[in-house]
């Protein structure tokens, strides 16, 4: 199974600056790794600068770095400042997003996300080895770029990968892949197309983890969580892909029309199961194991709120990481 065992930074409901803290406690009670999303929250490098300055025993990781809200050469720079703040700690994960976080929200156009995702991947191989980049990519093309402060030692690069095409890509490119929304159960569907990448390579995988013994809540808030992504377009191919059409078209054609509490309700209870990690904190370690059993390298657990973190507040918190660690 996995030696790497890793929580999405930063954590709900604690500020930055007291997140010191927290990464003592995830290094004592056995985590090996923090790893940042940007989306709509904090940006992916804040907090794993914070991480690398105050908790030398952690390695870092973005999952993801969008490639189309930065430029490449901006991108590099970006990683190659914190590769320089923490050597041989970080893993750069980077992905296509989606077009409401790259388009609605940060003005970029959404176009050819394979595309663009290859040639940012080749564009940082090259940049951050310290090559002068002048290149027309397909996608875009830059003009006698090289960073002033190369990285003595490069970050691992991870491909963010749902479909086979994007699957093979990491595997004869990146050094690893990030996957994400997918059971247990999912992962041998994935990594059955990378079987071409080469020793070494990371597989790391976002989960979603729900710790309460309130099954009900716990549905509900996956139920909200599931319409929110599985009507992104990509995702939605992916699970059709996984062969979830049947048990998805309801919630699908409900939201299509409008009706979201139509779509809410046509979630069933095993979906939910499925893809969201609840439980007590002991039956939701025990399920992200299923994970690493499965051929994730690094599961990287995303906590969500809960009643029970609410009332309890920083002993609550405490108490839950010594119990998911390792």
């Amino acid at each position: 199974m996995s030696m790497r065992w890793g929580m999405t930074v930063p954590l709900n409901g604690v500020p930055l600056a007291e997140h010191a803290a927290v990464y003592r406690g995830l290094a004592d009670a056995g985590f090996t790794d923090v790893w940042s999303s940007e989306v709509n929250g904090t940006d992916a490098f804040t907090p794993l600068t914070l991480a690398a300055a105050w908790e030398s025993r952690l390695k870092l990781g973005t999952a993801i770095t969008p490639v189309f809200t930065r430029g490449p050469g901006l991108l590099a720079m970006t990683a190659a400042a914190l590769a320089e703040t923490a050597p041989g700690r970080f893993q750069f994960g980077i992905g296509a997003s989606s077009p409401v976080v790259v388009g609605d929200w940060n003005a970029v156009d959404f176009t050819e996300p394979f595309a663009r995702s290859r040639d940012v991947l080749r564009f940082l191989r090259s940049a951050l080895a310290g090559e002068t980049i002048d290149e027309q990519y397909p996608s875009f093309t830059v003009r006698r770029f090289r960073l002033e402060r190369p990285p003595a030692v490069p970050p691992q690069l991870l491909l963010a990968a749902l479909r086979p095409q994007m699957l093979r890509l990491a595997a004869a490119e990146a050094d690893g892949v990030i996957l994400n929304w997918l059971s247990a159960t999912d992962v041998a569907t994935a990594l059955a197309e990378t079987k071409e990448a080469g020793p070494g390579f990371e597989v790391a995988a976002r989960i979603f983890v729900i710790p309460t013994e309130d099954a009900a809540y716990a549905r509900a808030v996956g139920r909200r969580m599931i319409t929110s992504y599985l009507t992104v377009p990509a995702y939605a191919a992916f699970h059709r892909w996984l062969g979830r059409s049947e048990i998805l078209d309801p919630m699908w054609q409900a939201w299509k029309s409008g009706d979201r509490k139509g779509a809410l309700a046509a979630i069933p209870d095993s979906l939910v199961d499925e893809l969201i990690v609840h439980g007590t904190p002991a039956e939701c370690r025990t399920r992200v194991e299923a994970y690493a059993r499965a051929g994730v390298t690094v599961p990287v657990m995303a906590l969500m709120p809960t009643p029970e973190l609410e009332r309890g507040g920083a002993a609550a918190l405490g108490e839950l990481i010594n119990v998911l660690g390792r």
